[in-house]
């Protein structure tokens, strides 16, 4: 049961009608209204799911003026769903703002999990999951695409990424030429009919793109930066090492211990060297 003077922040299938949950079902037949990011979009879920419910068009371009609409109906009684065309709301979506006003003014928020396209399409790339990083879409703009790219040369985590087929020859490109060659999974069309995962890398796939142009909804997860390995020291310099730092006062099985942490040599090692 929906609670008065609440947002819910609604999960919707990213494809596949099937994976809507029998709780964000419940909830958005319960609410008193529906801010939503195209209301033809979620019309046609909500048709399917046999429910009549006012809908408040919620997008990029008017969510200046909507959001306080939107808070002042809720403070004075009302239940409302916030839901995006797909996935969860919030991510790469104006409903980020709606959730930050109504902290603001202390509007109790409760979240609906729903799919996601970009945990999605990280769960099947085959690629690192321990750590990643959301990039969201590259800029089209020159400058802004320049920096946003700069910015990861060093990154370590897998990075996510979505692109619109007609933007993705040149960010596949571009990917090649500012990170070299990497591994990199293309996933389209995440729960749809034509759903592809695509494993390759950076070279090949900036060089194909062309000929093999790609529709539909596109998440790109681009491997992290090789972490790079110290060059391990030599025995012979693991104990001149340790020489020094017996020079500067250290008891030699100390000296063979700091060294060893140093050079990744065992410290018995060195410390047999050191005491010959």
């Amino acid at each position: 049961m929906v609670e008065a003077k609440t947002l819910y922040v609604v999960g919707t299938p990213i494809g596949n009608l099937g994976d809507l949950s029998p709780r964000a079902a419940e909830i958005l037949s319960e609410v008193d209204f529906i801010a939503a990011e195209d209301t033809r979009v979620t019309l046609k879920l909500l048709n399917h799911l046999g429910i009549k419910k006012p809908l408040v068009s919620y997008f990029e371009h008017n969510k200046a003026m909507k959001t306080a609409e939107i808070c002042r109906r809720i403070i004075n009684g009302e239940s409302c769903a916030v839901v995006s065309d797909a996935g969860m709301p919030c991510i790469s979506d104006p409903g980020e703002d709606l959730v930050r006003e109504c902290g603001n003014l202390g509007i109790k928020t409760v979240v609906v999990p729903g799919p996601s396209a970009l945990i999605s399409a990280l769960c099947v790339s085959g690629l690192s999951t321990g750590r990643f990083t959301f990039e969201g879409f590259v800029s089209v703009n020159k400058k802004s695409r320049k920096e946003h790219l700069e910015s990861l040369l060093n990154e370590n985590r897998t990075m996510i990424f979505y692109e619109a087929p007609h933007k993705l020859s040149n960010t596949l490109k571009d990917f090649y030429a500012y990170f070299g060659e990497r591994k990199l999974t293309i996933v389209r069309e995440i729960t749809k009919i034509h759903e592809e995962v695509i494993r390759t890398d950076t070279k090949t796939a900036a060089e194909t793109i062309d000929e093999n142009p790609l529709k539909g909804e596109i998440v790109l997860v681009l491997e992290g930066k090789a972490k790079e390995e110290k060059a391990q020291m030599t025995l012979e310099e693991a104990v001149l090492l340790a020489d020094k730092f017996i020079s500067e006062g250290d008891k030699s099985s100390d000296a063979a211990k700091k060294a060893a942490l140093k050079s990744g040599l065992k410290k018995n090692e060195i410390y047999r060297e050191l005491t010959k």
